[in-house]
């Protein structure tokens, strides 16, 4: 499979730096993730921004040799071709997938995590599609991007597995916000944002925040302040189930 970068293919007519996606491709990948998760691969923050996958959620720009580098291991695993014009390249394979599945996105979910284990990522994004599915980026400490689609049921279940987990705490309205985050065993910021996308480049909209936190033992949910945006305010966890609600929540608003 390819997805032509600044092209034009016989299915689409994109965007000047918008992905052209191969006609039947997205119904044929999202009927296979149907019977189960497509892996698409590991990735460098310099190989996805050589073909400008979700660089606009990646915290650091390589260096110009890192991007020449990412460049020749893409081109030597067949993946980056040049196209038809100067201005043009083809993005082939999973990645190309990956690239065309990011671009149909205009919402994403990213979750940061304290205090994660060796070899669990310590960062997650969800990029859900129209039908129900979702592209899925764990990240390691290593700052390897291992990607996915998946369903959106899965991803979310996932995503509920790898957040801080316990007990409820009670949603004391006295409570030290920054007292419990600080002593947390773990915690996590959970980001919805909505985006536009021209070409290769996403314009951030309207974002809502969750903060979750475990201390000494108990499920802390804190959310933004109405009232003050800089602080915070307790609410209700509801357990696991009432976590991965939240999520839902967030993602449907």
């Amino acid at each position: 499979m390819s997805d032509d970068r600044r092209g034009t293919s016989p299915a689409s007519s994109p965007e000047p730096g918008e992905a052209s996606v191969p006609q039947g491709l997205v119904s044929a990948v999202v009927n296979l993730v149907n019977t189960g998760p497509v892996l698409l691969g590991a990735y460098t923050i310099a190989e996805l921004t050589a073909v400008d996958a979700i660089v606009d959620f990646l915290e650091a720009r390589p260096s110009d040799e890192e991007l020449a580098e990412a460049v020749r291991s893409l081109a030597a695993r067949q993946l980056l071709l040049a196209g038809s014009s100067s201005e043009e390249v083809q993005v082939r394979g999973d990645l190309g997938i990956a690239v065309a599945f990011q671009q149909r996105a205009r919402k994403v979910l990213d979750a940061r995590t304290t205090g994660t284990s060796p070899g669990e990522p310590w960062r997650i994004l969800l990029l859900p599609q129209p039908e129900r599915i979702c592209l899925m980026v764990r990240i390691d400490a290593l700052g390897v991007h291992q990607i996915g689609l998946y369903k959106l049921d899965e991803a979310l279940r996932t995503l509920t597995d790898w957040l801080p987990r316990g007990p409820s705490a009670d949603a004391d309205p006295s409570m030290d916000a920054d007292a419990v985050l600080t002593g947390s065993e773990r915690s996590a910021l959970v980001t919805v944002t909505q985006y536009s996308v021209r070409g290769s480049a996403e314009t951030a909209g309207t974002s809502t925040d969750l903060i979750l936190a475990r201390n000494e033992g108990l499920l802390h949910v804190l959310s933004r302040d109405p009232r003050h945006r800089d602080g915070l305010v307790p609410a209700p966890a509801g357990g696991r189930d009432g976590v991965r609600d939240r999520l839902v929540d967030l993602l449907a608003a």
